[in-house]
């Protein structure tokens, strides 16, 4: 007998919420199928089977939580396969396959590969999921499949579906409304993503000793430059020159500067990290999620931009990997992009520093021959974990980071 376990996924995910199951007690598995799937505060996973057998019991149910290291089911590794009953993915193959060739089309949905998550907002957004096809071989449908079907169909403007009879019977059936005098509650339940984002920014802010420190930036010289090789940039690299390539490129000198801020906290040890893997917070209709942009120490301007092009879109498809997620050793979080124009960044653990870019804003700026002018700023925030780092440490790094991007020709050396 094999116990199957939830593996170690990203240093920073320690479990999730069971969304569904791949496969049902008695059902035959390969090594390596999937065979549940699980939600995390940052993306869902599949987990494999460890061997090749039959499932004889499933412990872990859906929407249970579940840690990395509990056993979810036992696998039967000595049983005859072929005396198994035949695994999830083939059982619905061969119904989808026995639908078409009987005529029974008025139930085809029910042969249709999709988790409940999928067919829920197909469901939302009035889709017929005999209309899409999936990408794998048993043709599972995915929310990617969806949304792409939805755009496509113009059924989501923005973020948003289109609201429509469909939806509002979700609404009966998913939230609960109660009155209070004449005062109407909805009481709305938490997806188990969310419930897991909640307990992980608590935790993140009662394990570490968190502090922010402010400044302000004038961005008067990066935006000359963006402007004047915007068109240039674009036509030479293909994508387009923003802030966050010259933010990383400060980020990363700083932090060889101060590798104190590179570090993390192990018990009673500090782990100065030698490389920089910076994560970049993405903001997606699930949550934030923060992909790490790899080596960041040794790419161009036009490649930081590129991968975080690409991670971006991958986040937003939800195509992230846990490869995708792990090992970030700072992140950068851009509240700008929303407005916000002051913010104090929650620590993404084990990582012991945060910076927190906000909204670029004209504001009258006194110079040092005391003249009055008009510079675009912006206001900048480091959390940071006063456990192993010291005040001085920090304000002294985003004051080198501010110095780097006032004059950021030691950037532009470095490309």
């Amino acid at each position: 007998m094999i116990e199957l376990k939830i593996p170690e996924l990203a240093e920073s995910i320690t479990g999730g919420t069971v969304v569904e199951w791949l496969v049902e007690t008695g059902d035959t598995v390969k090594k390596g199928d999937p065979v549940l799937e699980i939600e995390t505060d940052k993306i869902n996973v599949e987990i494999p089977a460890n061997a090749s057998g039959v499932i004889t019991s499933i412990h872990k149910q859906v929407e249970e939580e579940v840690l990395v290291g509990d056993i979810v089911a036992i696998i039967n590794d000595k049983k005859e396969l072929s005396a198994s009953k035949p695994g999830k993915d083939e059982k619905e193959s061969t119904l989808r396959e026995r639908a078409i060739h009987t005529g029974e089309f008025k139930k085809a949905e029910d042969y249709i590969v999709a988790t409940p998550s999928v067919r829920k907002k197909a469901r939302q957004l009035a889709i017929d999921l005999r209309e899409l096809n999936g990408q794998d071989h048993i043709k599972r449908i995915q929310h990617s499949d969806i949304e792409a079907f939805a755009k496509q169909k113009d059924l989501i403007v923005g973020n948003k579906p289109l609201t429509n009879a469909s939806e509002e019977g979700e609404k009966q059936v998913t939230n609960t409304f109660i009155k209070e005098s004449t005062k109407e509650i909805e009481r709305v339940k938490m997806s188990p993503r969310r419930r897991t984002i909640a307990k992980r920014l608590v935790e993140a802010q009662q394990e570490a000793a968190m502090l922010t420190t402010f400044n302000e930036i004038d961005l008067s010289v990066v935006m000359e430059i963006r402007a004047k090789r915007k068109d240039a940039f674009f036509k030479k690299h293909g994508v387009k020159l923003g802030l966050m390539s010259f933010f990383t490129k400060a980020v990363v000198m700083a932090l060889k500067e101060f590798p104190i801020l590179n570090a993390e906290l192990q018990s009673d040890e500090i782990l100065l990290k030698k490389f920089y893997d910076i994560g970049i917070a993405v903001s997606t209709n699930d949550g934030l999620v923060v992909p790490v942009l790899r080596e960041a120490d040794k790419l161009g301007f036009a490649q930081i931009e590129s991968e975080i092009s690409r991670l971006g879109e991958k986040a937003k498809a939800r195509k992230l990997e846990i490869s995708d997620l792990q090992g970030g050793t700072f992140t950068i979080t851009n509240g700008g992009v929303f407005g916000s124009l002051f913010s104090t960044p929650i620590l993404n653990a084990p990582q012991v520093g945060i910076l927190g870019m906000h909204t670029i804003q004209k504001r009258p700026v006194v110079l040092e021959d005391d003249t009055i002018t008009v510079r675009p700023m912006m206001y900048v925030a480091l959390s940071y974990d006063h456990r192993i780092i010291d005040g001085k440490d920090a304000v002294q790094f985003l004051m080198y980071v501010k110095q780097l991007l006032e004059t950021p020709y030691d950037l532009l050396l470095e490309s």
